[in-house]
């Protein structure tokens, strides 16, 4: 028998990577951590045949098919590389995926009717290539199935009775893929998975808790998360499941890392370069950014808010501040898209006081890079993380985060040396971190030591990816005893 720990061949299953189709941090993480892992083996990575992935990959050659499975059409798998010589692999189905809109949502925001069947059809054949069944030249020692999209690689798996061990890693515990039971049959699945130890959740069919259920391991992207997912106000309802799981030692938090582009010596997006002590330069790009979203060209703290438009993310706690870092002297960009009622008060609070608040109701990679590197502060008052990656983008750049005590946010920043952690997810608790900022911003000598800090830490992908190969080698050298 081969010996699969020398040099294992993984299959990264995930619904988006930033290198084609990207709507949160999951697709910078698919991008980033399969190319971080490629020294431990033959590294791929699976994805559904959106438009926007076909464009990109127009070299893809047709490897092999997956016939039907319970009311599941037919699908094609493709397989292509990225620039740097990546696999990836691509599930085309034209039916299912080959539409107007986005990933999950059509153009109005609403979700896809059949995302039931869109991301069954998916799972279903990653698990088939995984386990050998699809292309003829490769099969999987391990499967990584990433968020309630793969959830159902691990059950596939299972129903089927391949031999093939398989991790999932939970983004976000908050979404979970329900459905309606009807989608079990459509599915495929069993008759006897529809109960509490399978896929039942209240009455539906979860994805999320598939994989919850039938993965041989657990994994979370942060330390204090995977603590926090156990606890019921945190756990979203599967805080007991995911405590046995625990308590088997099945669930691991390993945090998240960053690319090395974010570095601001070298950003190509940045009006003027700077380094750790360059203060004068980065000042030019704090005043080009004033220009850039019409406010005025004041001394005061600038602070920044980049973040999808969500009760989640705190965006309430920001408006109710406000008006109190505006009287202060503060100045105030968001920049981001979701909730219409947060993006209608933002705009209100922009037209109210256009010199010192910003509102950019959209998404731009640049953008994002200048308000970092012209901000002072970056505002993070998430009432749940599980990793974050803008803490970490805004310490490299020198703006110091503010963030609430939890999850990835505890565990990435420094308080009092590279940012402010406040305890509660309510407005005087954050009002709290902002008072902080202001007292520091009237320390040069202060603030400039701790941008210094907060400049120099590594969020790199290594360390993150040392600990993924150590589990899977756990994983793998359980299989094969």
């Amino acid at each position: 028998m081969r010996d699969v720990r020398c040099c294992m061949r993984v299959l990264f299953v995930t619904p988006e990577m930033s290198d084609y189709v990207q709507t949160g941090g999951l697709a910078a993480v698919a991008a980033a951590l399969p190319r971080a892992l490629r020294a431990l083996g033959d590294v791929r990575v699976i994805l559904p045949g959106y438009p926007a992935v076909l464009k990109r990959l127009e070299s893809a050659e047709a490897v092999g098919h997956c016939p039907p499975e319970g009311q599941l059409p037919p699908a094609q798998m493709l397989r292509g590389e990225t620039a740097d010589g990546l696999p990836v692999y691509v599930v085309r189905c034209a039916p299912l995926f080959e539409r107007d809109g986005g990933p999950y949502c059509d153009g109005c925001g609403r979700d896809w009717a059949d995302n039931d069947m869109r991301f069954a059809r998916f799972a279903s054949a990653a698990a088939a290539l995984a386990a050998g069944k699809v292309d003829p030249d490769w099969s999987a020692d391990l499967v990584h199935a990433n968020d309630w999209q793969a959830g159902l690689v691990p059950a596939y798996i299972k129903w089927h009775g391949w031999n093939v061990p398989s991790l999932l890693t939970v983004h976000n515990l908050a979404y979970q893929g329900n459905f309606p039971p009807c989608t079990l049959g459509r599915i495929n699945a069993p008759d006897g998975a529809f109960q509490i130890e399978g896929v039942e959740f209240h009455g539906k069919v979860s994805f999320l808790k598939a994989g919850l259920q039938y993965a041989s391991h657990l994994t979370t992207v942060s330390e204090t998360y995977a603590r926090e997912i156990t606890t019921a106000e945190h756990g979203c309802g599967l805080e007991g499941l995911l405590q046995r799981r625990a308590g088997k030692s099945e669930l691991t938090g390993i945090l998240n890392g960053i690319d090395e582009s974010w570095d601001p010596r070298v950003c190509p997006d940045l009006v003027r370069p700077f380094a750790p002590g360059g203060w004068e330069e980065r000042q030019e790009n704090a005043d080009h950014l004033r220009r850039e979203f019409g406010l005025a060209i004041r001394r005061g703290p600038l602070f920044g808010l980049i973040a999808r438009l969500v009760h989640q993310k705190g965006v309430d706690l920001v408006l109710s501040a406000a008006d109190a870092i505006v009287q202060a002297g503060g100045q105030i960009i968001v920049m981001g898209r979701g909730d219409p009622v947060f993006e209608q008060e933002l705009t209100e609070a922009q037209h109210q006081r256009p010199d010192a608040f910003a509102a950019a109701l959209r998404f731009s990679p640049g953008e994002e890079r200048r308000i970092l590197a012209g901000s002072d502060f970056c505002m993070m008052p998430s009432r749940f993380e599980p990793c974050g990656l803008t803490q970490m983008y805004a310490q490299r750049f020198g703006a110091l985060p503010i963030g609430r005590r939890t999850g990835g946010l505890a565990d990435t920043i420094h308080d009092g040396e590279t940012g402010f952690l406040f305890p509660h997810a309510s407005a005087a608790s954050f009002l709290g971190g902002i008072v902080r900022a202001f007292a520091t911003y009237g320390s040069k000598q202060r603030l400039n030591r701790m941008r210094e800090q907060a400049m120099g830490r590594s969020f790199s992908w290594s360390e993150s990816a040392s600990d993924y190969g150590r589990l899977y080698r756990s994983l793998l050298g359980s299989a094969v005893a």
